[in-house]
């Protein structure tokens, strides 16, 4: 890593690998980057030390678990103050069956992904969130029938080419 904090190609492949395989031993991962453990090692610490790796963890098989399904939900708020959108992420944040939330732009506020065990069990939950008045005027719920494509890896290749082209 340089000085700058930009990213070789080494470090780049560091984080590919243990994207896609977090578990890998620290021999493993030198042997696929190409460098001897202990300097592998260090640049291990340095990406997490400057906060380029964030957390390791296990991708669970909910299907194995439990019925479920996926709902992603437009919501608009009823007003558009700096309030207001601060009022609503703290009225959802702590709400566990949602995944995601990203403010966007075009017709709507928030794209928001909710996993629940039923769709009365999603309505239940949205019906409690606008009984909080936190804000939301109308939402639009889309019930994920199938998801043929999920990713969890990054393209960081592809991402970090392209802002260094």
């Amino acid at each position: 890593m340089s000085r700058t904090g930009k990213l070789d190609r080494i470090d780049l492949k560091i984080l590919v690998q243990l994207q896609e395989n977090g578990r890998m031993t620290n021999a493993a991962l030198a042997d696929a980057v190409g460098l001897s453990q202990s300097p592998c090692l260090q640049r291990v610490k340095r990406l997490e030390a400057a906060g380029y790796i964030s957390g390791y963890g296990a991708r669970i098989a909910l299907q194995r678990l439990a019925d479920c399904i996926t709902v992603f939900t437009e919501v608009t708020l009823r007003d558009h103050r700096r309030e207001d959108f601060v009022r609503f992420e703290a009225g959802i944040r702590q709400t566990p069956e949602l995944m995601e939330c990203h403010l966007v732009s075009g017709g709507y506020d928030y794209l928001l992904k909710f996993v629940s065990r039923s769709v009365s069990d999603y309505q239940q939950l949205m019906e409690n969130l606008l009984d909080r008045r936190i804000g939301i005027e109308k939402y639009f719920s889309y019930i994920v029938i199938k998801s043929p494509i999920t990713c969890q890896a990054l393209p960081l290749e592809h991402l970090i080419e392209e802002e260094n082209s």
